[in-house]
């Protein structure tokens, strides 16, 4: 279900769930409170089904639908001295972002949300957002101690659905939050990488590989 569905779905609930309520306000001013009760529990009830709904369509903004192995991003890396580089990172959109970095590969990780089959029935599933890009060296004493270059690669949201799993657990029989995908790649030499995602998690690859 597309971001836009569920704000529709929630601005939907929304109204319901006002007029309901003000329809339980009329009937508590006429003295009728069973009537009042009875619309005001509804009217609570979709308000809160409304919020869910807008929760979850600010939640998913910036991810991507994820139903089978896609490329998620071609990665251009042209090194720029001992230790140095630059990367171009080329998404399926057409936006493109650049990044000087430092060490011997680049190294990319992503955020992937995978909805349990309860959620599923109402059209969600498994969606990734590139979190971020950054520079890894060989060796660990460097990784200590030499110049660390870190991007994000995510964008801001209201709703940091990937955060809130992570933070409470009564959100387990909805949603996995996977964290810790990563993969990595010299960059010792100019090379077109290809940066693939599946429900497994990340893959990168040369694009055009010498035979």
């Amino acid at each position: 279900m597309p971001v836009s569905l569920f704000a529709v779905v929630a601005s939907g609930f929304a109204a319901f769930g006002i007029i309901l309520v003000i329809a339980g306000l009329v009937a508590l001013f006429r003295w009728r409170p069973m009537r009042f009760l009875l619309r005001s529990l509804i009217g609570l009830l979709l308000l809160a089904l409304g919020a869910l709904s807008g929760a979850i369509a600010f939640g998913i903004q910036g991810y991507q639908a994820l139903t089978r192995e896609e490329v998620a991003a071609r990665i251009a890396v042209r090194p720029g001295g001992p230790q140095k580089f630059s990367a171009t990172v080329l998404y399926p959109d057409g936006r493109t972002q650049a990044f000087d970095l430092a060490g011997d590969e680049i190294y990319v990780d992503a955020h992937i949300l995978k909805w349990k089959p309860l959620a599923n029935v109402i059209g969600l599933h498994t969606v990734y957002e590139l979190d971020r890009v950054a520079g890894r060296y060989h060796a660990i004493e460097q990784e200590r101690s030499a110049v660390r270059t870190v991007y994000s690669l995510g964008q801001d949201k209201l709703v940091d659905l990937f955060g809130l799993r992570r933070r409470y657990a009564f959100l387990a029989p909805l949603l996995d939050a996977e964290y810790g995908s990563a993969t990595f790649m010299p960059a010792t030499r100019p090379v077109e990488l290809e940066l693939r995602v599946s429900t497994t998690g990340l893959l990168m690859r040369e694009a055009n590989p010498q035979k």
